[in-house]
């Protein structure tokens, strides 16, 4: 009651004497008394010198009015101590200023008042119904608002079931169309490599034979150089006996010159020759196919190899020592990364990751289109992929978009895009170069192959907020490793 009584005493005070309002634009006289400016100018209206307090009568000189802001801030905290006051009265429903039932409603003002407020200034020109009437008219608005809401939702509730269908027909639509390109160009590329086998055995079958004939062809060649230099020295030391003796057996000795079959050098077989031909023409013509499949490729396919490829530049990303894990062990030039089982005595800076096995490349990206490759060392437990500059260091970590992070992680042999739940990605062949490619504006985190350029998995449209993006890597597994490709 005592702080009731407060209240009602502060509400005396900021009431003014001519209206019995709560003062508007409360004006001090020279007096010291306060009313609201329009009072006190209409009481004055008509008189010219005489002006005098309304209250004290005292004969005030002068229009002085000042604005008495002191006032007009306890005005202010009357006002929220009475509003906070009919708040914690709500329930009994009564009027906190005249304390009586609060049973009509204020069209204008959207509140409950007496039937005091009434007939108040305030009020008396605002249109007034019962609580009752208020409630039953503004409860069919509200029904008819909610039948069309209802039928809204019930609309939208339809369209996305069948949303959702047909975006999962499209999805088992383009698995299928993957797996068949997957197999397809795995088919290409046994048979590729089956026909590389087969022309490079082909290939060493006529070296061989090449390399036999030359070796016959200089041994017979050295047997004749030697049989005709033997013939040379005996011819020689013949000119040089007497004549007598000279001329002993001359006519053998002629014949033996004139008549003598020379071997001469072994020429290439004709078998070789079409040996040589045939592997020619087999390769030339297998060439012209593989130069036919390239040039009907679809245009598209290249097009979009420029877009998607072409427009990133790639950047040189080193790792930051003082984000990485305690028991992460970076290389001398902070390029490669891989898991030491022991806790390494550092700081614990706010940049650093704590809990998971976590480093950050000190590159940091707010626009544009860049992408850097990792050469990823066995097959047990990493990931590699994009991080927010915001990404939590400390405590346990989600690896997923909604915790700030896009990336691709191998399992114990399993290959999954880090989603909300993870996406398995069935490869039908182990990449061992990764390339990231981060579309800013776009917000687009992209996987490829390195080595021929396929895609593993792009993230859907992200908005990164002009936040720096980094690159992040994670390993958790000895016989991981985890390399920046320069």
């Amino acid at each position: 009651m005592a702080a009731e009584n407060l209240v009602e005493n502060l509400q005396e005070e900021v009431t003014c004497p001519l209206c019995l309002e709560y003062f508007r634009e409360p004006v001090t006289l020279e007096c010291g008394h306060n009313f609201c400016r329009a009072c006190i100018t209409q009481c004055w209206e008509g008189s010219d010198t005489d002006f005098s307090c309304p209250q004290c009568r005292e004969t005030v000189q002068q229009r002085n009015l000042r604005l008495n802001r002191q006032l007009a801030n306890v005005l202010e905290i009357v006002k929220e101590l009475n509003l906070h006051k009919a708040k914690g009265r709500g329930e009994d429903g009564m009027c906190m200023e005249h304390q009586e039932p609060l049973k009509l409603f204020c069209e204008e003002d959207q509140t409950l008042i007496c039937v005091l407020c009434d007939r108040s200034e305030a009020h008396r020109a605002h249109t007034v119904v019962l609580i009752e009437e208020a409630a039953q008219e503004y409860k069919k608005k509200i029904q008819t608002h909610l039948k069309t809401l209802r039928k809204e939702r019930e609309k939208l509730l339809r369209l996305n079931v069948v949303g959702k269908k047909r975006i999962q027909e499209y999805l088992k639509q383009t698995q299928t169309k993957r797996h068949k390109i997957v197999s397809e160009f795995q088919q290409l590329r046994l048979f590729l490599e089956e026909q590389e086998h087969l022309l490079l055995a082909q290939l060493e079958k006529l070296d061989k034979k090449i390399v036999k004939i030359q070796n016959e062809s200089i041994t017979k060649c050295s047997e004749e150089i030697s049989r005709l230099s033997d013939l040379i020295s005996e011819m020689e030391g013949k000119c040089q006996k007497p004549e007598s003796e000279f001329l002993q057996d001359v006519r053998s000795t002629l014949s033996r010159c004139e008549k003598g079959e020379f071997q001469q050098p072994v020429e290439i077989s004709l078998e070789l020759e079409k040996s040589l031909s045939d592997f020619a023409q087999k390769t030339i013509a297998l060439m012209e196919t593989l130069r036919k499949v390239k040039d009907i490729l679809p245009i598209e396919l290249e097009e979009k190899k420029e877009n998607t490829l072409g427009s990133h530049r790639q950047v040189n990303v080193i790792l930051d020592p003082d984000t990485a894990h305690p028991e992460l062990l970076l290389s001398e030039g902070q390029k490669s990364v891989r898991w030491g089982d022991k806790w390494q005595r550092l700081p614990n800076n706010p940049k650093r990751f704590d809990t998971l096995e976590c480093v950050l490349g000190c590159e940091g990206f707010t626009s544009g289109r860049y992408y850097w490759e990792v050469e990823v060392g066995g097959e047990i437990i990493w990931a590699v992929g994009v991080a927010r500059e915001s990404v939590r260091r400390k405590g346990l970590i989600c690896f997923n978009p909604e915790w700030g992070i896009w990336a691709v992680e191998q399992w114990w042999g399993e290959f999954q895009a880090l989603t909300s739940p993870k996406t398995p990605l069935p490869l039908s062949w182990v990449p061992r170069r990764i390339r990231v490619c981060l579309d800013y504006e776009q917000g687009l985190v992209t996987f490829l192959d390195a080595d021929n350029n396929a895609p593993i998995f792009t993230f859907p449209p992200a908005s990164f907020s002009g936040e720096r993006i980094h690159p992040w890597l994670w390993v958790q597994s000895e016989q991981s490793q985890l390399r920046l490709c320069p």
